[in-house]
């Protein structure tokens, strides 16, 4: 019996890489891990179709089942498409892009990288100022026939780098953070003699309080949330 990591790699491998969570999970890995475990459909995928359920039914030995419609249809690929003339450079499509495929600067105007674009739509909804549309650019071809095995790789590689380097930073974040808690720490501690030690008292237990929730995150898996992006 082949084991659930095992085939969540196998069923991840599978998957478009696209990141859209329109299956319902906060990325591609996550979606293949919830198969392995029994926990999700193997027909929430929208952008690998039907031949991406007859791919997952494969590897699973599921039944073939068809798309859901509460994850979506079916469609030709999608490649966003920024106003110029409409564009504020707030920077949130930059962020909510899962594979980095937006380019630009606070206030100055956006564009996307056509051929890194996985059509995912979650740069829309981020937009202040709907000044991002959707452009069908595969004529009739949906699912896999919309998408390439090279594509998904090359989608799959940006996003773990993206995560990659939101991790970094985070940590880097909470490691100036902790040296700040600590440097106050030593100042509290320097200053007692001349404080309150009511008062110091609870200066020290914020700043202890501070401290240790840095050390827990970095403690942790440190995942980044969409805020903290």
């Amino acid at each position: 019996m082949v084991g659930a990591e095992i085939l969540a790699q196998r069923i991840d491998a599978l998957l478009p890489q696209t990141q859209c969570t329109r299956c319902g999970f906060p990325d591609c890995r996550h979606y293949a891990e919830a198969i392995a475990a029994g926990e999700a459909e193997i027909n929430q995928c929208p952008p690998g179709g039907a031949e991406g359920i007859m791919r997952l039914a494969s590897a699973t030995g599921r039944k073939v089942i068809p798309l859901n419609p509460d994850h979506g249809r079916e469609s030709p690929r999608l490649l966003a498409v920024i106003d110029e003339a409409w564009c504020i450079g707030c920077t949130l499509c930059i962020k909510a892009c899962p594979v980095d495929c937006i380019v630009g600067a606070s206030k100055t105007m956006h564009t996307v990288i056509d051929a890194e674009c996985t059509g995912c739509e979650l740069c829309v909804p981020a937009c202040p100022v709907d000044c991002i549309a959707l452009v069908p650019v595969t004529g009739g071809d949906t699912g896999w026939s919309a998408w390439s095995p090279e594509q998904a790789a090359q989608s799959r590689e940006r996003f773990e780098f993206r995560s990659r380097r939101l991790l970094r930073a985070e940590q880097e974040n909470d490691a100036r953070l902790a040296a700040k808690a600590a440097e106050k720490l030593a100042d509290l501690a320097a200053a007692s003699l001349h404080t309150d030690p009511a008062v110091l008292e609870r200066k020290r237990a914020i700043v202890e309080a501070a401290l240790a929730r840095a050390r827990a995150r970095q403690a942790g898996d440190g995942s980044p949330t969409n805020d903290e992006q």
